[in-house]
């Protein structure tokens, strides 16, 4: 994906959320560190341009709450987790670049739960890759696309990196 297609998924994915969630009444967004939450904030900006009202957003650190934290080689690196609303009865909208095993998602879910009972979790994504390994199906999907296990799908967002992109690279690091 380039950066136009990028902004035509993200639209799209904005206006699936207002259609679903039937506009922005208890709606939160909150991006799982760190490309997610540069997709949380894109789709905040589009709502609220598209529904002209601010909605809740949060930032996500899932580290801690990672199933592989015991059998890692690299130190973790704990970022502030910032949800400065409350999340009771709030139809949360979960966001993330990239699907793929699904223990990100649970690992997420843990921690937002660590914040109080949402009335509902979705789940926003720009690339769904597939490979489950857990049951999570995202509610909102860019792009799916597939891939081998041994392939990676790197997401650049110009927030974070130079630029907006999506490439597909494979075990050898050849995209």
């Amino acid at each position: 994906m380039n950066g136009e297609e990028m902004n035509r998924a993200i639209s799209r994915i904005a206006h699936e959320i207002l259609e679903k969630n039937k506009g922005t009444r208890d709606l939160a967004l909150v991006g799982i560190r760190t490309r997610g939450v540069v997709l949380a904030n894109r789709l905040k900006e589009k709502i609220e341009t598209i529904e002209k009202t601010t909605i809740e957003m949060g930032v996500l650190d899932i580290t801690l709450y990672r199933d592989d934290l015991a059998t890692s080689k690299d130190t973790p690196i704990l970022r502030d987790t910032d949800i400065p609303f409350a999340i009771d009865g709030k139809k949360v909208v979960l966001c993330d670049d990239v699907l793929f095993t699904g223990r990100t998602i649970r690992a997420a879910i843990d921690a937002l739960v660590d914040f109080g009972r949402p009335a509902q979790v979705q789940l926003a994504v720009l690339i769904d890759r597939g490979h489950r390994e857990l049951p999570f199906r995202p509610d909102y999907v860019g792009k799916n696309i597939p891939t081998s296990k041994d392939m990676r799908v790197k997401v650049h967002m110009s927030e974070e990196d130079d630029s907006d992109q999506v490439i597909v690279v494979d075990g050898k690091g050849q995209s």
